[in-house]
């Protein structure tokens, strides 16, 4: 990692140097990796899975027209998986956090005519239409307004978006690598760290375009931006004001929506920011100003309510919504209608 800069120090501790944007972070190297229990990073309609479950138990579906088998959930897990330790080699790489959603059941051959009461489950066939994960790698890390940052790369698959009644073609993925804010386990994404459509034939293709994403990212930056959110508040009324401007916002002519930037929470998600700014014990500011560094947060936990194959998409839109009231609070125009 080229803003990696390990120094004489003892075997145990080392030293991130964030250059010109950022303080040095502290790195502590353990053992063995482990995944500890936190709080969910997605909640809306999904369920926990495990590597083993999904290698075990799962089938894993054809291009209908050639039977070519797709890239499964596995493959793409551990080919980001492989990447990571390629590239932040010596650092610890945590096991992946894993979600999925929208099962797709089916039968063998032999159960087809079986009342589905009386179905075994070694009659039943599954899959997951959707799967995202995470992969924190806690050596690496940033105290950002008072909050522990770690660095986390992930991604995210849906079958939804490829094709499946063709012949065999290029498949998507969503990866991201960015930070996990740890008191909430929001995800804070950016733009030079965010593949929003990276297309792929076979993990060879994945593996490069992750390894170049780990390249061109630039932790320092984001780290300073982040960082930035903290020097900027924004009153009561001016919160409200904005919370009002997001609700009429989908509903506005399609004409004048698109002269906006564009802001893809919903309703119910600006109600959460709504609730979690008068509620909410890390970053709630009911009754006094709030800094762009919680509101940035309200924004962020409020899109753990996505759909898996929606989910990385808002988590960039909060970073760049962030990004624009913030400017407008300083006198910017582009995002001036939100807060005017």
């Amino acid at each position: 990692m080229r803003n990696l800069v390990i120094g004489n120090l003892p075997q145990n501790r080392r030293t991130l140097n964030l250059g010109e944007y950022a303080e040095d972070a502290t790195l502590v190297m353990e053992e063995q990796p482990t995944r500890e229990k936190r709080p969910l990073f997605i909640e809306a309609n999904t369920m926990e899975a495990t590597l083993e479950h999904l290698k075990s138990d799962c089938i894993i579906p054809v291009f209908a027209k050639d039977n070519e088998a797709t890239l499964s959930h596995v493959s793409f897990i551990e080919t980001v998986q492989d990447a990571a330790r390629t590239f932040f080699q010596g650092e610890q790489i945590e096991l992946p956090d894993i979600r999925v959603s929208h099962v797709i059941k089916g039968r063998i051959p032999e159960a087809i005519h079986k009342p589905a009461s009386q179905l075994l489950e070694s009659d039943k066939t599954i899959y997951y239409e959707r799967c995202a994960f995470v992969i924190e790698i806690p050596t690496i890390y940033e105290t950002v307004n008072g909050n522990k940052l770690t660095l986390t790369i992930g991604g995210v698959r849906a079958y939804n978006h490829t094709n499946l009644y063709s012949k065999k073609t290029a498949e998507r993925f969503k990866v991201f690598i960015g930070f996990t804010c740890k008191v909430c386990t929001n995800l804070c994404v950016s733009t030079d760290g965010y593949l929003s459509c990276l297309e792929v034939t076979n993990t060879n293709e994945l593996y490069r375009a992750v390894l170049e994403m780990f390249h061109r990212y630039n932790p320092a930056k984001h780290i300073h931006l982040m960082q930035s959110f903290g020097n900027t508040c924004m009153t009561e009324h001016q919160f409200c004001q904005l919370l009002g401007k997001m609700r009429l916002y989908q509903s506005l002519p399609q004409g004048f929506q698109k002269s906006l930037p564009r802001m893809l929470l919903t309703d119910t998600q600006i109600n959460s920011v709504a609730k979690a700014y008068i509620s909410d014990d890390n970053f709630g500011s009911f009754g006094n100003e709030l800094s762009m560094w919680k509101f940035y947060n309200l924004l962020t936990g409020a899109n753990k309510n996505s759909y898996i194959d929606s989910f990385l998409d808002r988590s960039l839109n909060a970073t760049e919504m962030a990004i624009g009231i913030n400017a407008a609070l300083h006198g910017d125009e582009k995002y001036r209608w939100f807060i005017d």
